[in-house]
């Protein structure tokens, strides 16, 4: 028998639902985190169960939340509260950065037109992970175009949206059947065994929230297939460390040298320098880029 339930998730104004779940999906055909214009909706899988999220935006201050599923979950609200709490940021007070942008003659414009984005984060380090290994070396939209077929071939499904594959979703799969949805070898060898490492406990990532930002990267990099950009990724959009801005990614260090109207594109170091002025809130920067780019690709 379905069942559905409906409440309120309060938010930290001023939010807005819209720029938030774009900063999160990044692309159109992103077929995981859906976007109709009005509502958001991802498919979680819950003890074992697949659970479909509906989230719309009543007011600045509270979203409404439709949850579904095939069968009763224990403690569901609880859980699902407690996910797009941190997947949509909606616990975040971002008035320092607000102040911070308005005294920025880069930032303030770009703030300002964005106001009411919050740092998005995706539910587990594993799908950031999985994330970065798949955008390696390739546009962002086959990175995107690849995910999709991972987890349409191997994610639960409800009704017709998939869920993002869980570690043991793919612990067991070949790495050819990988290697079938578009991945090189490397890459689906990189993700099979990441799958198997979080499988067996060798590495559950459990206190990587404690941790502090060298210590997760060094860690990191001791992965099969993740070098310094995919683990600064994964810092910010895996941790929400938005002290983080990705200085090994392409895309950003263009976005960044409109921004502050370089003759070249910097390098990781000279990103490190600019951004500076930026601490705690780089990360957050990295964001508003985003928007920003896909705003002029008449996305938004």
């Amino acid at each position: 028998m379905l069942c559905e339930k409906k409440f309120t998730l309060p938010v930290v104004p001023p939010f807005r639902l819209d720029l938030t779940v774009w900063t999160l999906r990044r692309r159109q055909r992103n077929h995981i985190d859906r976007w109709n214009g009005k509502e958001y909706t991802r498919v979680f899988v819950l003890d074992g169960n697949a659970v479909h999220v509906v989230v719309e935006q009543q007011h600045e201050t509270n979203l409404l939340i439709t949850v579904r599923c095939e069968s009763k979950v224990p403690k569901l609200q609880e859980i699902i509260m407690g996910m797009l709490t941190t997947m949509l940021g909606t616990d975040k007070n971002l008035e320092k950065f607000y102040r911070l942008a308005e005294r920025d003659k880069h930032l303030k414009s770009l703030a300002a037109s964005f106001k009411g984005v919050k740092p998005p984060r995706f539910p587990t380090i594993f799908e950031a992970l999985v994330n970065a290994i798949a955008c390696q070396q390739v546009t962002l939209d086959v990175g995107i175009l690849l995910l999709n077929r991972l987890s349409e071939s191997h994610g639960k499904q409800f009704a017709d949206q998939y869920a993002f594959p869980r570690p043991e979703d793919l612990a067991d799969v070949s790495e050819g059947d990988i290697k079938s949805l578009g991945f090189s070898y490397q890459k689906s060898r990189a993700i099979i065994s990441l799958a198997n490492t979080i499988v067996s406990k060798e590495d559950s990532f459990n206190n990587f929230e404690n941790l502090p930002n060298e210590t997760v990267v060094t860690r990191l990099m001791k992965i099969k297939g993740i070098g310094r950009w995919s683990a600064e990724y994964v810092l910010l959009r895996g941790l929400g460390r938005i002290d983080t801005f990705p200085g090994d990614d392409v895309g950003a260090q263009k976005n960044l040298m409109q921004l502050i109207n370089a003759s070249k594109r910097p390098n990781y170091d000279e990103i490190q320098q600019v951004t500076k002025q930026w601490k705690p809130f780089a990360g957050l920067v990295y964001f508003h880029l985003l928007l920003d780019k896909l705003q002029k690709k008449n996305l938004l």
